[in-house]
């Protein structure tokens, strides 16, 4: 539990950091992997709009337990409201890829994670202002690095940018 000095029990973090790790990581790569070995997707860098279904759908798959049953609202609720986020991105890319639209996950998820951080700063009234700089400039070195590779067009770049500050901005509202 969070108290006014910004600080939880040692079990709590370390079985917090298991947890998320296991099902936002771990599991994912071996389950793409095997994704790849059986030939459901065809390639790790340049999966088509069909290829990107199942693996984002079993990304919110694993994001739902990992809200079902590991972080919890009443224990650590920045955690669990950054990752309900990530479980609607999860969603809205899903849905993006069903009307046959490519958004960057890459965007989506350093979009995410820069408003994530912005909204930390804020809510707790933290001066993260070089972590928060950072964070800026790898969404530009992220954005420009897939244009440069021509992984993307600069609209699903957009697409991918709204679709990770979009829950993110609507659940700090609910937050607060």
């Amino acid at each position: 539990m969070i108290d006014q000095n910004f600080t939880y029990e040692l079990t709590t973090i370390y079985l917090t950091l298991i947890q998320v790790s296991i099902l936002t990581l771990f599991l994912p790569l071996a389950l793409f992997f095997l994704l790849v070995s059986v030939g459901i997707v065809k390639s790790f860098t340049e999966a088509t709009i069909k290829e990107r279904r199942l693996p984002i759908a079993i990304q919110a798959l694993l994001l739902f337990i990992l809200l079902k049953f590991s972080v919890s609202l009443d224990y650590i609720p920045e955690l669990y409201f950054y990752f309900l986020g990530g479980l609607i991105s999860a969603l809205l890319a899903l849905l993006a890829t069903l009307i046959k639209h490519k958004a960057s996950l890459h965007m989506i998820g350093i979009s995410a994670l820069t408003t994530f951080i912005y909204f930390l700063c804020v809510h707790f009234e933290l001066p993260f202002v070089n972590t928060l700089a950072l964070s800026i400039v790898c969404m530009g070195l992220v954005g420009s690095s897939r244009l440069y590779m021509k992984s993307h067009t600069p609209i699903e770049l957009v697409t991918g940018s709204i679709i990770g500050i979009t829950p993110q901005l609507l659940l700090w509202v609910v937050w607060l």
